[in-house]
């Protein structure tokens, strides 16, 4: 791989970890946060969710805007904003003024992830580099919710929480410079703006998202949850309609003419749905059940970041052997026989060491297993003109599924607690219950992969 090459895969890996991570390192600190802020629990969950739903809202209008403006400006517009931002989250002085900052730096971070991951397929056209490259996009962006969990459990137990949101802003300022120095101007075109599809896509994913967190905080006889879940349905149905009508959609459904690039997206967020909330229900069970210190319950994710680090030297050569569709077929099931049985450790609570230990290594050699298929896949065979569109939608799968996923098993998590929340043997319990939860979107993730990508190698 030639050395221009290699600085602009560092580039790109470096963004796309920088974004990703910040869906993850507020998750230890939640308690501190909570304190300093005087936020509730139910009010904790949209530190998350502002990030998320605006990072995976706006994707597809990201991925637009460098298709038309030019990626490598789109990149550096993102990447300037998502530093600004971040520095005002960690300066926020209420918490309204931190949720509005996280959301900002969700939009800014779907400026610039479609168009990294654009730059990434046009600079990398021989087979074999990149599928090299791609492996490692991949794994840097499965895994960085596992590096922001130790990162900001470090910064709670020995700083502060607000350390999390600072330190982008070095990084974001050098990756700025590195942009404008490596990575050469893109062509633009003309064209129009799908304005009303993006906004109408990101209220009718915060309805539905925001329906579910109605309904674990106040359960499902509420009126008000029920009107937001179908307000988000009926808006999302019509972002379709939107984009079917559109001269120039954000999203061509002409990408869905594939079955192997829809199951991709599909297989993408259902995987994504019960592999990242995970990381949020985890950690908790470690620090209230376990008695962890926010730094270990971090540090408790090692096993499994490490074994999908790991897989990402092994996976060209596994690819080349086996082929997409059966790496990533092992890999689902990993997960989902890891999942199964982590549910039944928590649920009797034995300790961390050896028993989760091994089962989130298997979990992360499962992952890593997965991930680069599900990107190889849902880029295959599209036209020059929609390789931001693709980027993007892939990026969408991913928040989507973060987003939806935790708002989803939440509701199961607090129908299991709500009798009696001080309980640690109930705890455990419900943690238990949405681990299995994440099961049942793991073994649809795999339905969708094998029935969609059949004829794939």
């Amino acid at each position: 791989m030639q050395q221009s090459k290699w600085m602009i895969l560092t580039i790109i890996i470096a963004c796309q970890l920088l974004v990703v991570l910040d869906a993850s390192i507020m998750v230890t600190a939640m308690p501190q946060i909570g304190r300093s802020l005087h936020m509730s629990t139910t009010s904790l969950t949209w530190v998350q969710n502002s990030y998320i739903l605006a990072f995976g809202g706006f994707l597809l209008l990201g991925a637009r805007a460098g298709d038309l403006l030019g990626r490598r400006k789109i990149l550096g517009v993102g990447i300037g904003l998502f530093s600004l931002t971040s520095l005002l989250a960690g300066l926020a002085p209420t918490a309204e003024f931190l949720l509005v900052s996280r959301a900002c730096q969700g939009f800014a971070a779907a400026l610039a992830t479609p168009a990294a991951l654009a730059l990434l397929s046009a600079s990398f056209t021989e087979a074999k580099e990149r599928s090299k490259a791609i492996a490692m996009y991949s794994a840097v962006s499965a895994a960085g919710g596992s590096i922001g969990l130790i990162l900001g459990g470090f910064f709670t137990d020995f700083i502060s929480w607000r350390v999390g949101m600072f330190i982008n802003v070095p990084i974001g300022i050098a990756l700025l410079y590195l942009v404008q120095r490596f990575i050469q101007k893109t062509s633009t075109r003309t064209g129009r703006f799908d304005l009303w599809g993006g906004i109408v896509s990101v209220l009718g994913m915060t309805a539905l998202v925001y329906g579910f967190v109605q309904a674990a905080d106040h359960g499902w006889g509420k009126l008000e949850t029920w009107i937001l879940l179908a307000a988000g349905m009926v808006l999302l149905a019509a972002f379709v309609l939107i984009e079917a009508r559109a001269d120039e959609p954000i999203i061509p459904l002409r990408l869905f003419a594939s079955r192997q690039r829809s199951g991709a997206y599909l297989g993408r967020f259902l995987l994504v749905c019960g592999n990242f909330s995970l990381f949020f229900f985890i950690p908790q069970y470690l620090q209230n059940v376990l008695g962890f210190s926010s730094l270990e319950a971090g540090l408790a994710f090692l096993p499994f970041t490490g074994a999908q680090f790991g897989m990402m030297y092994l996976m060209p050569g596994l690819l080349h052997r086996f082929g997409n569709r059966k790496v990533l077929m092992a890999g689902l099931l990993l997960a989902i026989m890891g999942t199964v049985w982590l549910s039944r450790i928590v649920f009797v609570q034995v300790p961390f060491f050896p028993q989760m230990f091994i089962l989130l290594a298997i979990m992360g050699i499962g992952a890593g297993l997965a991930f680069q298929p599900l990107t190889a896949l849902g880029l295959s065979d599209v036209d020059s003109r929609d390789t931001g569109a693709a980027s993007g939608l892939i990026n969408v799968a991913h928040q989507s599924g973060s987003s939806l996923g935790l708002a989803v098993l939440i509701t199961v998590f607090e129908a299991a607690i709500r009798s009696d929340p001080s309980s640690k043997l109930l705890f455990a319990h419900a943690i238990s219950n949405s681990i299995l939860g994440s099961v049942v979107f793991l073994t649809l993730a795999l339905v969708a992969a094998r029935f969609c990508t059949q004829r794939v190698r």
